[in-house]
């Protein structure tokens, strides 16, 4: 034994600058092993039952070294890859015959010890190639210098390691219950609940334990590292460290390593900010997002996108040892969204349409016979909506729409308009839409740009209030309409009011104050003024214009709070 802790020595000491101390299952020095872990990062020997991570470069092999002291020992060895797929060996390493040494009492050389350790290959135990967390298990292993080595021939990786000679007693990682599927148990357009069965590592062994959910677009992972890894490819600090022993401080913290006194301890130099001396990859953005939830075995993901593909795993993580174990992930397509109904638009007939706040609306209009032109009357009743017209799948318009607006569009024989209207984020939308191929006269009333009414101040009295507001060219009848409120009356309130598409004939008779025609050739002259009697002192009142239209169809104007003198 003595002989392979010196063969061990020797095969290590190129890596440090210091004499370093075999790590054991000697739970005395594995508590001092433990917490001084800066003993592993940067060496090639496996503590026994601590994991490890590392890094490998593509194409550059690597080897580890771990020693089981006695013969019959139970051995347990885990590599985790974690981003790419790894070719990993381990075999038991011959070590050289002390003949000479048990008559003399003397070693060998050590050089020379050091030189048949290197030259030979050792038996091979087991190899595997692949990205799954594979493990060997070995209930009984002589005692010896066993080697580790590992390839990454796809490109740069992370990995983790776990090796230990007491896997009964340790079982760091959580276990699987006996059907470790997750089942997907629900699923809609934008949720999918996912179910599974507990760790017997909470149930039967009491360690606490907590789920993290994984989701993603491209495929299931099969270690938490694996996600991790993927997590930070658009980390833009991320960077491959230099082969060898050209490590600084810096590397090792973004590795995952503790760097507190690392620097010192061995001798490094202080190095140049990484943006000056090192060069910095950045790898575009990841669509995954990982959620811990506790220790509950149901949960429901939310806010997905319709008719997708998405892939969901679950593991088990050890709170205590942060070590954690993948449930078989599964992969469901949320359901697409429920097609919408296509309004037909009868040609010359106003139609009512209501969009839900962010939803759309499709209509279709399909004239029976030919025609040159179609026009589209549209009035927006609340907030703008959006406008998509095509013809014969051709986009022709594409607008915002506020208050009313007409478009006129060159037609084609046989053709048909799908229209495609757009709410906004702010609420739900209303609309009038008229489409026709004979535009006569407008449908809807014209407008002025502004259709605020102005209260004059200094003509208010107890008992009266004096308005104005604008017109236009075109003959139109405006009626007014009044309403008691309350002094508190808001903006909330005012607002549910200003549905520009309710009509006068949902008001009440006693509300009405009078209707009258106006117009003017001159804009600038195109203003009346209207003088409501009949009001108590001191109250509010909710004043409301709509000026008709030819066809019938009336809009409002927007609504205005008055309040009357309280002394006279």
């Amino acid at each position: 034994m003595l002989l392979l802790h010196w063969c061990l020595l020797w095969l290590l000491f190129p890596l440090s600058s210091r004499t370093q101390k075999l790590p054991t299952r000697d739970e005395e020095l594995f508590q001092m092993q433990i917490r001084d872990k800066a003993f592993f990062h940067d060496s090639s020997v496996i503590p026994d039952g601590a994991e490890i991570s590392s890094y490998l470069f593509r194409d550059t092999p690597k080897r580890y070294f771990f020693v089981v002291e006695e013969d019959n020992t139970p051995l347990s060895v885990t590599v985790t890859p974690c981003d790419a797929p790894l070719e990993w060996k381990l075999s038991l390493q011959e070590l050289p015959e002390d003949t000479s040494g048990e008559a003399s009492g003397d070693l060998e050389p050590l050089e020379q010890q050091k030189q048949q350790i290197i030259s030979e290959e050792g038996t091979e135990l087991f190899s595997y190639k692949g990205n799954d967390v594979e493990y060997f298990i070995s209930s009984s292993s002589p005692s010896g210098l066993y080697q580790l080595d590992l390839l990454s021939t796809e490109k740069d990786t992370h990995f983790k390691i776990y090796a230990t000679t007491t896997p009964e007693s340790d079982q760091p990682y959580p276990e699987l219950p006996y059907d470790p599927r997750v089942d997907v148990t629900s699923l809609g357009r934008t949720t999918v609940t996912l179910a599974w069965k507990p760790s017997p590592t909470a149930s039967l062994l009491k360690q606490p334990i907590q789920y993290c959910v994984v989701i993603n677009k491209e495929h299931n992972f099969k270690s938490l590292c694996a996600v991790e890894a993927k997590l930070s490819a658009d980390d833009a600090f991320m960077m491959a460290p230099k082969p060898g022993l050209d490590f600084s401080p810096f590397d090792f913290a973004h590795f995952g390593f503790p760097s507190d006194n690392l620097g010192k301890e061995r001798g490094f130099q202080a190095k140049p900010s990484p943006k000056l001396g090192r060069h910095v990859y950045s790898r575009p953005k990841v669509d995954i997002q990982k959620i811990c939830i506790g220790n509950k075995n149901i949960f429901t993901v939310s806010d997905l996108k319709p008719d997708t593909q998405y892939y969901f795993d679950v593991f088990v993580v050890n709170i205590n040892s942060n070590m954690s174990t993948a449930y078989v992930g599964t992969f469901a397509r949320t359901k697409e969204e429920a097609k919408q109904k296509t309004v037909e638009l009868k040609d010359g007939k106003v139609t009512d349409v209501f969009v839900k706040r962010k939803g759309a609306k499709i209509l279709r209009f399909a004239p029976v016979s030919s025609h040159q032109k179609v026009t589209f009357f549209i009035h927006s009743c609340l907030d703008a909506v959006q406008i998509q017209v095509r013809r014969d799948g051709k986009l022709l318009l594409s607008q915002n729409v506020e208050g009313i607006r007409q478009f006129q569009l060159r037609g084609k024989p046989k053709a048909k308009y799908l229209i495609r209207l757009k709410g906004n984020k702010k609420g739900a939308s209303m609309l009038k839409i008229l489409a026709t191929t004979r535009p006569t006269k407008q449908a809807f009333p014209s407008l002025p740009e502004d259709t605020r009414i102005k209260a004059f101040d200094k003509l208010r009295t107890c008992s009266s209030a004096t308005v104005a507001w604008l017109g236009t060219q075109e003959r139109n009848k405006f009626c007014i309409y009044k309403k008691e409120v309350d002094d508190n009356y808001n903006e909330d309130q005012k607002k549910r009011e200003q549905n520009q598409c309710l009509g006068p004939d949902i008001r009440k008779k006693s509300e009405k104050v009078l209707c009258k025609y106006f117009h003017s050739q001159n804009l600038q002259k195109a203003v009346t003024t209207e003088t409501i009697k009949g009001l108590q002192p001191g109250k509010s009142y909710l004043l409301d214009v709509y000026v008709i239209g030819h066809g019938g169809h009336s809009v409002k104007y927007q609504s205005k709070v008055v309040k009357t003198r309280k002394f006279c």
